[in-house]
């Protein structure tokens, strides 16, 4: 029986963020709770996956929220919630911020209110609203190879660049997918590693919004996807003894490869390990892992380089 409480708990550490941290990230593990949830209900996993990956989940959002929330009934219905998150969401959809997050936010609430047919009190969809608007006028992301985030910002998407004309999710699927496998190396760093992941994610949200009839949001999301996949296939070039230009508060040359996981998240010894004591990759251990599945489901045919490169992203 899938844990529906692992949505509402999430809903509401993404709906409190604002107000308790007077910052965006906490909400992370609100989407990663609300990931670890499709994650199992998408997936053809085991019952001791599905529990093991309940748990960690469930310990994450305890150690977010303090002591168990509130299961209250929804005073908000879909439609009236979901108005207010795409009114939110349209402000911000045409820019790159802070590599997708306000669309990764807004399509996490999304599915999830959808699955709970509403949720909410007018506060707590207040606070998921003044979350998404806060990304207005925001960067594009602090960390990057090869550009500042500045340059990132004025990034034009010109026909050189190559992209393929994209109408489907299946299609941005198979174009994240391709670059993925595409990168010779993988450096473990804020601005290699999680920035592919974020590509999976970001992406992964705009085919959320396809998949809910968004179909003008999913169009207007894909030139700042764009723009994330254009600075990645630039960091593809680099070679063993450059000089590489790196804008990150975090990051320190030399970038050292990222280690290849030994197990998968389809697999129970992935989730055999316990990763609070790596605060669960910031929520990513769920993220990643639930995003990339969507997009493997999406695509006719399923290269080995896909997997192979998704194992230098999760973590381990």
């Amino acid at each position: 029986m899938l844990n529906q409480g692992l949505l509402r708990d999430g809903l509401s550490i993404i709906a409190s963020c604002k107000q308790q941290t007077s910052d965006i990230w906490q909400a992370h593990y609100g989407a990663a709770a609300i990931g670890s949830y499709f994650f199992v209900s998408t997936n053809d996993l085991s019952d001791g996956i599905a529990e093991l990956v309940a748990l960690q989940a469930g310990a994450m959002v305890q150690k977010i929220l303090g002591s168990p929330s509130t299961q209250h009934r929804s005073a908000c219905d879909l439609f009236t919630a979901e108005a207010a998150i795409l009114e939110a969401l349209d402000l911000t959809i045409d820019e790159l911020h802070w590599v997708g997050h306000n669309v990764i936010y807004s399509a996490a609430c999304l599915s999830a209110i959808h699955e709970l047919k509403g949720w909410g009190s007018a506060e707590e969809i207040a606070g998921i609203t003044d979350l998404i608007r806060s990304f207005e006028k925001t960067i594009p992301g602090r960390s990057w190879i090869g550009f500042s985030a500045s340059e990132v910002k004025r990034m034009q998407i010109v026909a050189e660049d190559g992209f393929p004309k994209i109408s489907h999710p299946a299609e941005l699927s198979g174009l994240v997918l391709e670059q993925l496998a595409e990168f010779p190396v993988i450096y473990r760093a804020e601005s290699h590693h999680d920035l592919i992941g974020h590509m999976l994610t970001f992406s992964h949200a705009l085919n959320i919004l396809f998949d809910l009839g968004h179909v003008s949001l999913f169009e207007r999301g894909l030139r700042p996807m764009m723009k994330l996949i254009k600075v990645l296939r630039y960091s593809r070039g680099i070679k063993s003894g450059d000089t590489i230009k790196l804008v990150s508060p975090v990051d320190r040359l030399p970038l050292q490869p990222a280690t290849r996981a030994a197990a998968l998240p389809t697999s129970i010894r992935f989730w055999e390990k316990n990763y609070s004591e790596q605060d669960w990759d910031f929520g990513h251990v769920f993220k990643f892992s639930h995003s990339f599945y969507d997009h493997l489901r999406r695509v006719e045919q399923r290269k080995n380089a896909y997997t192979e490169k998704f194992r230098y992203i999760i973590t381990q």
